[in-house]
């Protein structure tokens, strides 16, 4: 195993910050990259896949508190203020995939892959056959589509379910409750 994660296919950037590595591969090389960590890296589990929206990150109006030692300042100047404006992001969504190597030489790493809206996604199943769930729940929250996923269908909510409640151009309020006993 290497010390650095330079020969992973299509990285575009690597950064450390709070203890984490990220590494940032290019959308089209992600299986590639995953099977180049699992295989030469041994980072034999995935964890987790979470899916951020950052629509309208870094504009005017997105507001954010500036953490300290001790905790968030609820009250001081946030972005709304202009003491801290967000950085702008590469892409509206982010796909993050939570690695971890178990064994001797235990490890963590986030493998970040930038999506503009409808952009398609290689699923990563044949990598780690645990990306089943984790997928299909970024599909139907977000609106991630996973090219070649073997069973891309809702999991959280109904079949008949308009948008994808995690977007944040998702209306707000307004949605009919549903109960099961209803006629």
């Amino acid at each position: 195993m290497t010390a650095g994660y330079e020969a992973t296919p299509g990285l575009v950037e690597t950064r450390v910050a709070h203890g984490e590595t990220t590494l940032v591969v290019d959308p089209a090389r992600l299986v590639e990259a995953c099977m180049h960590l699992r295989d030469a890296e041994g980072f034999n589990q995935l964890m987790d896949v979470v899916a951020a929206d950052y629509l309208g990150w870094g504009e005017r109006g997105v507001a954010g508190y500036i953490g300290t030692r001790g905790g968030r300042d609820i009250f001081g100047p946030g972005s709304q203020g202009f003491r801290r404006v967000p950085d702008p992001k590469p892409a509206r969504f982010a796909v993050d995939y939570q690695l971890l190597r178990v064994g001797d030489d235990p490890a963590r790493v986030r493998v970040q892959v930038w999506l503009d809206d409808g952009q398609e996604l290689e699923t990563v199943i044949g990598v780690w056959p645990s990306a089943d769930w984790v997928e299909r729940e970024a599909f139907d929250m977000m609106g991630i589509t996973f090219h070649g996923h073997p069973n891309l269908v809702r999991i959280l909510m109904p079949e008949d379910w308009e948008g994808h409640p995690l977007r944040k151009d998702y209306p707000i309020g307004g949605e009919p409750v549903r109960f099961s006993g209803e006629e």
